[in-house]
C-alpha cells in the first residue's frame, strides 16, 4: 500500500509555473507582484454535505478548485497558487489519480499552481486554500453597490440545484445533460470578474442561492433589492422538462451555481451588453438596488405586485 509520501510524489507534484519553491518542503514560496494585493479564499467540501460520497473522483478535483476559483473571480482576483488538504477514509490509488487528475486539470485551465497541502486518514473531506492577486484597490467587494444600480447574474443560475433534485429523485428531469454537468463541473466566470474592473460597484459568487447571495451583497452594502420575476432567465430550465415551480424555485434558492452576482450603475448597460457578447456568455439584467428595506429583498411578480421571497436559500446550521 502507498504511503502518504507515495500518494503526494505521485500524483500531486507537478510543475508549478509561477512559484519560488512549491510541493516537497516545508512551506511553498512564493513572490507577489508589485503593487498587487494577495486575495486569499478557503472552502471545505465534505462527503455527505457538499457531494455524494460516490461522487465521480475526476469531476470532484474539478469542482473542488472550481468553488475557490469561484470566489476570487467575485473579487475581480487572478488566480495564482493553492493548496489542498484531503482526508480519505483509506487508500484506493485509482480514485486519488482520477480525483487528482480532475484537479490538476482545473488548475492548467485557470493557471494555478498548486504548492502544498495534506493528506491524512478520515472522513472524505477536500479543503482548498486559493491564492490570487490584484493591483492594490481594484478588488470588487460586497460593500460598494449604489442605490438604483442594476443587478446583473451571469449564466443559468438555477441548473445545478435541478441536477442535484434529479439525482434525490425529488424530480425527474426529461433531459438532465446540462443541469448534471452545472452540478458536477461548474465553470468559474474568471474573465468576466477580470472585465468587471472598474465598472461593477459590488459583486459576490452565487453558491447559497440567488436570493440568499442578494442579501448578502444587500446587507454588506447596507441596502434594499427589488428583484423582478419577469426578467428571472428560466428558459433553460424549462427546456430540461422542469415544471414552472420547480424552475423558479431551483433559480431563487437553489444552491452550488457559482454564477456572478454584481451591481453596475445603469449607464455601464450598453458596455456589459458587449462583455456579454464578447464572451459569449448570458448576463441577465434581474433587479436593483433600492434604499434599505425591510424585508431587505423583495419580488415584483407580473401583474407589480409586491412579496418577500419564500425562501433565502442554503445554510449549513439552520435549524431543521
Amino acid at each position: 500500500m502507498p504511503s502518504e509520501f507515495d500518494l503526494i510524489r505521485r500524483h500531486f507534484t507537478r510543475p508549478a509555473a509561477h512559484t519560488d519553491l512549491a510541493v516537497g518542503d516545508d512551506a511553498a514560496l512564493v513572490s507577489v507582484a508589485s503593487g498587487m494585493q494577495l486575495a486569499v479564499t478557503t472552502d471545505a467540501l465534505v462527503a455527505g454535505t457538499h457531494f455524494f460520497p460516490d461522487a465521480a473522483p475526476r469531476d470532484l478535483g474539478w469542482k473542488a478548485l472550481a468553488v475557490n476559483l469561484s470566489d476570487l473571480a467575485a473579487m475581480a482576483a487572478a488566480p495564482r497558487w493553492a493548496t489542498l488538504a484531503l482526508t480519505l477514509p483509506g487508500v484506493d490509488e485509482s480514485w486519488v489519480a482520477a480525483f487528482a487528475d480532475g484537479f490538476f486539470e482545473c488548475a492548467a485551465r485557470h493557471d494555478v499552481d498548486i504548492v502544498g497541502g495534506d493528506t491524512t486518514r478520515g472522513p472524505l473531506a477536500i479543503a482548498v486554500t486559493l491564492f490570487g492577486e490584484i493591483p492594490a484597490g481594484a478588488a470588487i467587494t460586497r460593500a460598494g453597490g449604489q442605490p438604483g444600480d442594476d443587478l446583473w447574474i451571469s449564466g443559468q443560475p438555477g441548473l445545478a440545484a435541478l441536477g442535484l433534485a434529479h439525482l434525490q429523485q425529488r424530480l425527474r428531469l426529461a433531459d438532465a445533460t446540462r443541469a448534471l454537468a452545472a452540478l458536477h463541473r461548474p465553470k468559474p466566470r474568471l474573465e468576466l470578474g477580470l472585465a468587471l474592473r472598474g465598472v461593477a460597484h459590488a459583486m459576490l459568487d452565487v453558491s447559497d442561492g440567488l436570493v440568499g447571495d442578494i442579501g448578502h451583497l444587500c446587507e454588506r452594502s447596507g441596502l434594499g433589492a427589488l428583484l423582478d420575476t419577469t426578467a428571472l432567465p428560466l428558459a433553460a430550465l424549462r427546456e430540461t422538462g422542469a415544471d414552472e415551480a420547480a424552475a423558479r424555485r431551483c433559480l431563487l434558492a437553489g444552491g452550488d451555481d457559482y454564477e456572478l452576482l454584481f451591481a453596475a450603475p445603469p449607464p455601464a448597460r450598453d458596455d456589459i451588453a458587449a462583455l456579454a457578447r464578447r464572451l459569449d456568455l448570458p448576463l441577465t439584467r434581474i433587479g436593483h438596488l433600492t434604499a434599505p428595506a425591510e424585508p431587505m429583498v423583495l419580488l415584483r411578480e407580473a401583474d407589480g405586485s409586491l412579496r418577500a421571497p419564500e425562501s433565502s436559500g442554503y445554510d449549513h446550521f439552520a435549524a431543521g
